[in-house]
């Protein structure tokens, strides 16, 4: 009976040992250790235009379920569940499509519905917003963190940013041209786009300048105001409904229709969501807007 427990305790003490020596040369020889890996989020809701594009352009589309009505690009985008307007959420719609992970840009709201989300069992990842190539990388990295992906998001940070800084220097100018972004017109009211605002970084990116300067954000401004601008260029997004404005009803503005861009007939039109989106295609509205400046000026 003692040899027997003694053999058994001998036992014991040998594979203790061998467990050691097992632990210690996979500590130290290099030999990959075995970790169970989180599950990768496959029902994802996109709320913003260029966040839904950034998970696109990093190969991850098919993990969409859903977008918000800005989200218009690329066409496969259309194909998804529409929320809404990423400003007018509706907790219960985002909820009824059940994601397991929202990505939504800055400024989702309203904040009472976003508060709802955010305490909703839904992981929640907020997008910084910005209107400079410094920004488009964040949020190009911030996107591509969330989905599990983040060498990939490297490197598609590294292409935007290089493709930018060469359209930015391509579009560089000696005199650039005062451009004015207008927002609407409707009932003949110019809601116009001053400092830290999408329309203020695309045009100094561009190779212009904004025509409008002493405020920040997108406000109304007076026809003294248009006419101390002196805009070569006027700048608005192409889109139909309310808020569109024609050539004519332009040109036929009292204080719009004296300015050297009227006179010249220098609108230039470009789809909001590329415009002022500050995603992977913000290296072609630059370029795109640089030649449009060119041909409506000389």
């Amino acid at each position: 009976m003692r040899r027997s427990i003694a053999n058994n305790k001998t036992s014991w003490m040998n594979l203790m040992w061998l467990a050691t020596l097992a632990f210690v040369w996979f500590t130290f020889s290099g030999a990959p250790a075995v970790t169970q890996s989180e599950p990768q989020s496959t029902r994802v809701l996109a709320l913003g235009g260029s966040v839904t594009e950034i998970v696109y352009a990093l190969g991850e589309g098919d993990r969409l379920i859903g977008r918000d009505s800005t989200s218009t690009h690329p066409s496969d985008a259309l194909d998804l569940a529409n929320v809404g307007y990423v400003r007018a959420l509706s907790p219960e719609g985002v909820l009824s499509i059940e994601p397991d992970l929202i990505i939504a840009i800055e400024g989702s709201g309203p904040p009472e519905a976003v508060e709802v989300l955010q305490a909703a069992d839904v992981p929640w990842v907020s997008v910084p917003e910005g209107y400079d190539a410094e920004a488009i990388r964040e949020k190009i990295e911030t996107v591509a963190s969330a989905l599990g992906v983040d060498e990939a998001g490297e490197a598609l940070a590294s292409e935007v940013d290089a493709a930018l800084t060469d359209a930015v220097v391509s579009a560089s100018r000696d005199d650039p041209p005062r451009v004015m972004f207008i927002l609407s017109m409707q009932g003949g009211r110019i809601m116009a786009a001053g400092e830290n605002t999408g329309a203020d970084g695309i045009i100094r990116l561009s190779g212009a300048q904004n025509a409008l300067e002493g405020f920040d954000g997108y406000k109304q401004v007076s026809d003294e105001a248009v006419l101390v601008a002196q805009p070569d260029v006027i700048l608005m997004m192409d889109r139909g409904g309310g808020h569109a404005a024609g050539d004519d009803i332009i040109l036929g503005h009292p204080a719009l229709g004296q300015t050297p861009a009227a006179q010249t007939g220098a609108i230039v039109r470009q789809s909001g969501l590329l415009m002022l989106g500050f995603g992977p295609r913000t290296p072609e509205a630059v370029s795109a807007l640089s030649t449009a400046y060119a041909e409506v000026i000389n």
